[in-house]
């Protein structure tokens, strides 16, 4: 039987297969809210066979977006549309799975069909934050770092959007805290230069995470699962490593974390990351075996047999797939059709594979 297509349980959650769709953000909001767009893009996916869907990076504030074309849910009026997308997913049995984030020093940006860059100036534009005022490239406007009044009102912003999460439908709830966003910014010490409870050691830097974390698990109900995603190293020396990343993912884990999702970089502009097919898998394995932690692997898995043996080989539970399946919505039914796996399609469908 392909493992690919293997269902499993993970807490309350039942996934009919491995193929989890990877947040990506679609820059494509006003004021946070969701459209048409949005709909289109995760209905695809929900008709195509993923056994769960994890919405893009949102918003739980609008300093908290990385551009002012984020996804947001920091106010009660974006519930509406986002539940909409929810349950359409659950007719066709893709778990909704939301993203919730804050981009920290990474903030204020404009769309990358602009360009990308900081928007320093302008009604598009706003003060970023951080754990210290060190901004990400040199000529960006710096974070101011936050006082320990400001790091309370984040995670109760994360805590009341979580809140709103749940209403909305969202049965796996994903805390960022990769790719060199705010709260990756607190775990690196290339980041994060306070001399306070939230920096310095290990155990000072890793607090925001858990504290977030706890304050979300207070308001998780038996139908909600925690993940964490989070970049497993630094690719700088110095920097957050996969060490880092093993003793974080332990603690997690007993926090009542169910799955690390496992990604990497991202965090300073200047990393050289060796990119290849799977370039990022050795550390979904690497933090499974020393953790027993339930991981998804990430990062260049392309082709059925290449998502099939990563998970024969017990490297990884899940399979996020990003990119490949912006290119080919329909991924899960090719991939059966290579595997030999027999799965649910939509009657509509039924003829056509």
């Amino acid at each position: 039987m392909s493992k690919l297509f293997s269902p499993i349980k993970i807490g309350s959650l039942e996934l009919k297969n491995r193929i989890i769709m990877s947040p990506m953000c679609q820059y494509s909001a006003t004021d946070g809210f969701v459209n048409n767009w949005h709909f289109v893009h995760y209905a695809t996916r929900a008709v195509g066979g993923c056994a769960a869907i994890i919405q893009e990076a949102t918003a739980i504030s609008p300093e908290g977006r990385i551009s002012y074309g984020d996804l947001g849910i920091w106010k009660d009026e974006h519930i509406e549309g986002l539940l909409k997308i929810t349950s359409f997913m659950n007719q066709y049995r893709a778990i909704p799975g939301i993203q919730l984030a804050h981009a920290g020093r990474k903030a204020s940006c404009d769309l990358p069909s602009h360009g990308g860059g900081q928007l320093k100036t302008g009604s598009n534009s706003w003060q970023t934050v951080a754990p210290s005022a060190v901004p990400f490239n040199n000529d960006d406007n710096a974070p101011i770092a936050l006082s320990k009044e400001g790091i309370m009102n984040v995670i109760s912003q994360f805590r009341t959007a979580a809140i709103r999460a749940i209403k909305a439908g969202y049965r796996i709830l994903e805390i960022h805290a990769a790719h060199g966003y705010l709260i990756q910014e607190f775990l690196s010490p290339l980041t994060n230069k306070r001399d306070d409870e939230y920096g310095g050691t290990f155990e000072n830097r890793i607090r925001f995470l858990l504290h977030i974390v706890d304050a979300i698990k207070e308001v998780c109900g038996a139908e909600q699962s925690l993940w964490v995603r989070i970049t497993a190293t630094d690719w700088v020396e110095g920097g957050w490593d996969i060490d880092d990343s093993v003793m974080l993912c332990r603690i997690l884990k007993e926090k009542g974390v169910e799955l690390v999702d496992v990604s990497t970089g991202g965090n300073v502009p200047h990393a050289h990351i060796p990119i290849s097919p799977g370039y990022q898998v050795k550390f979904s394995d690497e933090i499974k075996k020393q953790t027993g932690c339930l991981t998804g692997a990430v990062g260049l898995i392309t082709e059925a047999q290449q998502a099939e043996n990563i998970l024969s080989e017990n490297k990884s539970d899940l399979i996020f797939l990003g990119r490949e399946l912006i290119r080919n919505p329909y991924f899960a039914y090719k991939a059966a059709k290579e595997l030999n796996a027999k799965i649910e399609v939509p009657a509509q469908y039924d003829r056509m594979f």
